[in-house]
């Protein structure tokens, strides 16, 4: 498989998460979140950058965890200041990535739990195709209606078609700038990497999620990881 370059967009207000304490930093059994998700990559060979965009400054990195510290210490690993979005904080990131690099993944840095396993799928996957994410069938119902409600349903969205999509999501990285360049949006209306290449015409293909791969919005999915983490069952 391709060597690659990883980009952990770390820039997000936390808002949801509740309490004074960036959800990244917070402790998932003995270290911060963020920590479990960079050494997912930089515990990888075939990783030669890893770039986070954030608003919070090294030095505040360093000190809130020795864990920490030690990521940030790798060669491999840079800081760059995050967007007002997810995608222009990619898209930050993206310039920072080296010419010679063919292969870019993008992962949310609030996904501590995502195996080596899945990146292995995934990247697999992208270097037969030429794109790849990680996703997992939808299982609830799913009615189409116009919020805020209380507010009467449309329909019934047939779900045997829809995908929830994870990260990490991985392409070539000239078709992600070019899909940046060519972008009919604005980069605040853009959901995820994946929506980037389908606008500019590149195919992306889906592999098989992960449900340990949980991502890190509330307080309530920091106490589930922390349970599947220490779960005698989770490798």
């Amino acid at each position: 498989m391709p060597r690659f370059a990883a980009i952990l967009p770390a820039a997000g207000s936390s808002t949801r998460f509740g309490g004074p304490t960036n959800k990244l930093l917070a402790d998932l059994a003995g270290e911060p979140v963020l920590a479990r998700s960079l050494r997912a990559f930089l515990s990888r060979e075939d990783v030669v950058q890893l770039i986070v965009p954030t608003s919070v400054q090294r030095t505040e990195l360093v000190a809130a965890s020795p864990v920490l510290a030690g990521c940030l210490a790798d060669k491999r690993l840079a800081l760059c200041p995050g967007g007002a979005s997810r995608a222009e904080s990619v898209r930050a990131a993206l310039g920072h990535v080296r010419a010679d690099v063919e292969w870019v993944a993008v992962h949310d840095a609030a996904r501590p739990l995502v195996s080596r396993e899945l990146i292995d799928r995934v990247l697999n996957l992208a270097d037969q195709h030429g794109a790849a994410v990680p996703a997992q069938p939808v299982n609830l119902t799913i009615k189409e209606a116009d919020g805020p409600l209380p507010a009467v349903v449309w329909r019934t969205v047939p779900r045997h078609t829809l995908w929830s999509m994870q990260t990490p999501q991985v392409m070539r990285r000239s078709a992600l700038a070019d899909a940046y360049a060519r972008c009919p949006l604005q980069l605040a209306e853009v959901t995820d990497d994946a929506q980037l290449l389908e606008l500019a015409g590149y195919p992306v293909w889906l592999a098989q999620g992960d449900d340990h791969n949980l991502k890190i919005t509330t307080a309530m999915d920091l106490r589930v990881a922390t349970l599947l983490l220490t779960s005698p069952h989770h490798s």
